[in-house]
């Protein structure tokens, strides 16, 4: 009998972003009649999470940016108090409750709240070295101190490499604490590897599906809990698939559509290692969402996240409020 889980939508805090860093090549006057920028030409997100509970468990997927980015930082991206720790707090769970943690990719907004300021008093978990903090404050603790956390092994290699389009998204106070065991000497860090939807070196056409079912391509992390891989944001990038308990199949769907605005094929963000394998992978994820009855919960949606999907008679995908 397949694990479901009842969960909450957590909004671990507003994040700016500069609109033509998340539209990529679509120009300003089009990506504005959807959405309007602030006077720094900044769009308002959300840093969308999930708590979720079932079979025992108490999982948190996405972790935003957490409380460690220094003033000027926070003011850029226009921060606000909230994090996933504060969140977890107000949802009436204990953060030392949480047995596991799932993030989709390890860039500083959706990774970086794995680990916080250590507070007057605390012993920290981790000390900084002189070029491994995020901020001025270098002594962190773990949010999450009980969870595991789990990963795309090639998303963890790319991130301690720092391996991306920007030189400041993996940050080392939110990746090397993850290396701290758990109690009973446990391997806190789980990095999984999901089958990648085309074999490597084949460079798919922009409407081609993975050779291998969506079924041969999911791990499953927990009981009732699969992830599986969505490149191109990075290369390592996952989404979440869970039952929930009102029978609806839930993805977390990550920065291949972060918002309902992203929709469009060629609707990819300047941040991509890999834009066009964006775009192919958001093709055949609408499909597998749409063809299987899947409701996408949108990382970044400032509005309400949780979308059905439709195909259209031009050949291309819609999303519906759910």
């Amino acid at each position: 009998m397949t694990t479901t889980y009842s969960w909450q939508l957590l909004r671990a805090g507003r994040f700016l972003l500069d609109g033509g860093g998340m539209f990529g090549i679509i120009p300003r006057s089009v990506w504005t009649r959807s959405i309007t920028p602030d006077d720094q030409n900044r769009i308002e997100l959300m840093h969308n999470c999930l708590l979720l509970k079932g079979g025992g468990r108490t999982v948190v997927i996405e972790a935003g940016t957490g409380d460690k980015l220094d003033a000027k930082m926070s003011g850029i991206f226009g921060l606000d108090d909230r994090t996933i720790e504060s969140e977890v707090v107000a949802a009436g769970t204990d953060p030392s409750d949480v047995n596991a943690e799932i993030v989709t990719h390890l860039h500083f907004d959706h990774a970086g709240g794995l680990t916080r300021l250590a507070r007057g008093g605390e012993t920290p978990d981790w000390v900084a070295g002189p070029r491994e903090a995020s901020g001025d404050q270098k002594e962190v603790m773990l949010t999450f101190p009980n969870a595991e956390v789990i990963v795309q092994k090639q998303e963890w290699a790319d991130a301690v490499n720092n391996d991306a389009v920007m030189t400041k998204t993996y940050y080392k106070d939110h990746l090397l604490p993850l290396e701290i065991p758990l109690a009973g000497e446990r391997p806190r860090l789980r990095q999984v590897e999901s089958p990648i939807p085309f074999p490597v070196g084949h460079r798919p056409h922009r409407s081609e599906s993975p050779t291998a079912p969506i079924t041969n391509r999911l791990t499953e992390v927990l009981p009732g809990i699969s992830v599986f891989q969505v490149p191109g944001h990075t290369w390592g990038q996952q989404a979440v698939l869970f039952e929930d308990d009102h029978g609806r199949t839930i993805v977390f769907t990550p920065d291949v559509m972060p918002t309902r605005y992203h929709v469009g094929q060629p609707y990819s963000l300047g941040y991509d290692v890999e834009p066009y394998t964006s775009m192919v992978t958001k093709r055949w994820l609408l499909g597998e969402a749409a063809d299987r009855g899947w409701h996408l919960l949108l990382d970044h949606d400032p509005g309400e996240p949780l979308f059905g999907v439709e195909r259209t008679e031009r050949g291309w995908f819609e999303l519906i409020q759910a």
